[in-house]
Order: structure tokens, then C-alpha cells, then sequence
């Protein structure tokens, strides 16, 4: 079975490579998706997936059907980049892909357009081996996610799949792992205090008040521990109809064993209690939120929160992946996501915080990578992330072979 795998995937790896160069050369910031979501409707169906399909907010979503209806696994990664800081270095453009000494370079590289290709070429080997399945797999390239709101991934799970008669047993994330099996992370939310009164020196003064001492508690934070945990911006202030009213945001780093209603209940003592010898004024804490536009010109309103997330490391999920890898000779690693910047983060904070999926993530870029200037992916590692995901699918949703595992999961 592996040998017929590995040949399907070495036959594919360079395809897969200038697959990759493709999707660079197309600009995708988060929120103008749509000329992305054309080339890779186009790939799926000349790559000969069962059904094609691209939702009401420019999700992809290609499927290859097994022989009953459970389970189904999700193949999931990012359309979006960051919007690009300038020319790269040599005056290049960011949407120039290039390879030097095995690495391809070009903005999304790593996250996540190689990634994208590695998992639709995963399907197209896996259907190429002419391996039984028992499961379906669902492969989606989704929108709106690098602003760490998974906006497209919280569609296509509430509406596109279910309109599609799918509901996902398992995720697998295509976000740079360095083709380690990843597990989780944490989280973070972007909060706004306000501070009223009809008088205008106690708001003043009961905001000021907070400011410094959340200045504080950051500095104590940052001394700790060496990531970025909180930031805490300028306040603003405004009048009117004779009311004074202050704001000040915050950010906040979100670990998987905190709550994010207690985290935010917490800031709200904290700062009633920093204002409370300023005089009477109202204190209030609250995610923030903000209305975006897709490229397909919906509107939503969204809240500024991601939620920490992990999947057990002794999940079935996990244990099969290990398992598939191990057999298959292939390296197994497992990790989780550092995220050393706030406002980072990937779809299973929704897909396993909200939608109870369990998730993991395998992928050939590198974390260190994501949103750098110079961004560049292994270019073997885009083959191999091609192999060792059409491992993992096929001992999740294909007849279990030569018995070296169980067939339960």
C-alpha cells in the first residue's frame, strides 16, 4: 500500500510544486480571495475530483466520495495572505515565486499556498492509488481566516457542508507545521474598556488610572515570559450630549486552560478597581467587534476573539495519525503552535472550540515563515506533506490493509 502511495506521490510532487507557484503568483489578501478561488475550483476539477463546489462567500470545496456516508475528513487551509510590506528584497515582487537552494519563495509560501497544494494533491493521489474507501473526503480552501477569524471556515462548516449533506469526523489543518502533527494552541482577544461619567475629570483621571496600571500588569507579564501577552493601546476620548467617555484597547493572550467570559470578567474587576478612588463613573469591558466585507460583498459582523484550542494527545485522531506515520517510515513529530505574535492563529480555534471537530495540523511550511518578508517554503517538503497526508487519509477513511492496525478508531 505505502509503495503504491509513495509512487502516486512522487509522480505528482512536481506538479504539486508548480501548483504552489501558481498560487503565489495570484494576489489573495484576506477579504479579495476571488481570482484564488477561480484557479483552484479550475485545479480541482481538472484533477478530477468527484464534485466541485465554491459556496456564496468563495470557499472551494472539492470531494472524493467513499463507499458510506461516515466518516468524513476535512482537509482544510487558508486562501488569504497578509497584505504584502513592499517590494522583497532585490526589489522583487512579492507574487514572484522563485527557488533558491530549495526553497521557494513568495508571499504565502508558507502560509498557507503550499500547504493548499499539498492537501488537493493529497486527494488526487489518494484517488490515483485506487485504494478502497470507506470514508468521504472534503477538501477546502477557505477565505477570511489570516485575520484570525476563520470567517469562511465558521460558513463552510454552519452552511456550505450541511447544504452538501457533510459533517466533518476529523480536520486536518494545512498551516506550516514543518510536516509535524500539531495539536493546538493558544488563543487571544481584542477587548475594549470604556470608561462614562458625566463629568469629564473623573473620566479622565479613572481612565488614565487604568491605563497605567494595565501598563503595569503588561510589564510584569512581558518580564515573565518571553511572547508577547498583552498590549494595551492609548486611550481615545469623546463628548457628547454632555457625556464624557473614554476608550482604551486591549489585546490578550488567551492560554487553552482560560475561559475567555472569566478572562474578561477579570479585566472588568480590574479596572473598577483602578478607578474606584477617581469618583463615580461607569466601567465597562467588552470584545470588541467590527463588521468586514467579503469578496463576494457579504457583510459580517464579526468578534475580535480566537479561542485557544487542543486536541488531546492521546485522541484516536492523534493515535491513528502516529500510527499511519510510523509505518509508513515517515518521521513523526509532534508539536504545537507557538503564535509569538497576538492576533495569529488558525481555523481550530473554531473547528474544535465551536464545532466539537477534532482537529490536527500537518503542513510543509515553517511557522517561523508565516507573514515574514522573505517568506519561503521547502520545496521537498511540499511533496512529502502530498505523502504523509494520503497516509493519514487513508488509515482514517480507507479499508484498514495488512492488519497492521486496528479497525476501529
Amino acid at each position: 500500500m505505502y509503495n503504491i502511495i509513495r509512487s502516486q506521490s512522487d509522480r505528482f510532487e512536481r506538479d504539486a510544486v508548480s501548483f504552489t507557484q501558481d498560487l503565489i503568483r495570484i494576489p489573495s489578501p484576506s477579504l479579495d480571495e476571488s481570482k484564488l478561488s477561480d484557479r483552484i475550483e479550475t485545479q480541482m476539477k481538472d484533477l478530477d475530483y468527484d464534485d466541485v463546489h465554491r459556496d456564496d462567500v468563495g470557499n472551494v470545496v472539492g470531494l472524493i466520495h467513499g463507499r458510506e456516508s461516515e466518516p468524513a475528513v476535512l482537509l482544510i487551509s487558508h486562501m488569504d495572505t497578509v497584505n504584502p510590506a513592499g517590494q522583497a528584497d532585490g526589489g522583487r515582487s512579492p507574487y514572484e515565486p522563485r527557488i533558491e537552494q530549495d526553497r521557494l519563495y513568495g508571499l504565502g509560501a508558507s502560509d498557507c499556498k503550499g500547504g493548499i497544494a499539498a492537501q488537493i494533491y493529497a486527494g488526487k493521489v489518494l484517488k490515483n492509488s485506487y485504494l478502497p474507501l470507506k470514508g468521504n473526503l472534503i477538501v477546502a480552501a477557505t477565505v477570511a481566516e489570516n485575520n484570525g477569524l476563520s470567517l469562511g471556515v465558521k460558513h463552510l462548516i454552519k452552511t456550505t457542508l450541511p447544504e452538501l449533506g457533510f459533517q466533518p469526523t476529523y480536520a486536518i489543518l494545512g498551516e506550516p507545521t514543518n510536516l509535524g502533527l500539531y495539536h493546538g494552541h493558544d488563543g487571544w482577544m481584542e477587548v475594549e474598556i470604556h470608561v462614562t461619567s458625566s463629568n469629564p475629570f473623573t473620566v479622565n483621571d479613572a481612565t488614565e488610572s487604568i491605563y497605567k496600571n494595565y501598563l503595569s500588569d503588561a510589564n510584569q507579564i512581558h518580564l515573565k515570559h518571553s511572547e508577547e501577552k498583552l498590549f494595551v493601546s492609548q486611550p481615545s476620548y469623546e463628548e457628547s450630549n454632555g457625556i464624557r467617555r473614554s476608550r482604551i484597547i486591549a489585546n490578550r493572550r488567551i492560554h487553552t486552560n482560560e475561559c475567555v467570559a472569566e478572562v474578561v470578567e477579570k479585566l472588568k474587576q480590574n479596572a473598577v478597581y483602578y478607578s474606584k478612588d477617581c469618583g463615580s463613573v461607569a466601567v465597562d469591558v467588552d470584545i470588541r467587534t467590527e463588521t468586514q466585507k467579503l469578496a463576494t460583498g457579504q457583510q459580517c459582523v464579526v468578534k475580535r476573539v480566537v479561542n485557544s484550542w487542543e486536541t488531546d494527545p492521546f485522541h484516536p485522531l492523534l493515535d491513528r495519525a502516529r500510527q499511519s506515520l510510523a509505518a509508513a517510515d515517515f518521521p513523526v513529530k509532534p508539536g504545537k503552535w507557538e503564535l509569538g505574535r497576538l492576533g495569529m492563529g488558525t481555523a481550530g480555534g473554531a473547528l474544535v472550540s465551536e464545532f466539537n471537530i477534532p482537529t490536527i495540523g500537518f503542513g510543509p511550511g515553517l511557522e517561523t515563515q508565516a507573514h515574514s518578508s522573505e517568506e519561503y517554503v521547502d520545496v521537498k517538503n511540499i511533496g512529502k506533506a502530498v505523502y504523509g497526508t494520503v497516509v493519514i487519509l487513508h488509515s482514517l477513511i480507507g479499508y484498514p490493509v495488512f492488519g497492521w492496525t486496528s479497525d476501529d478508531i
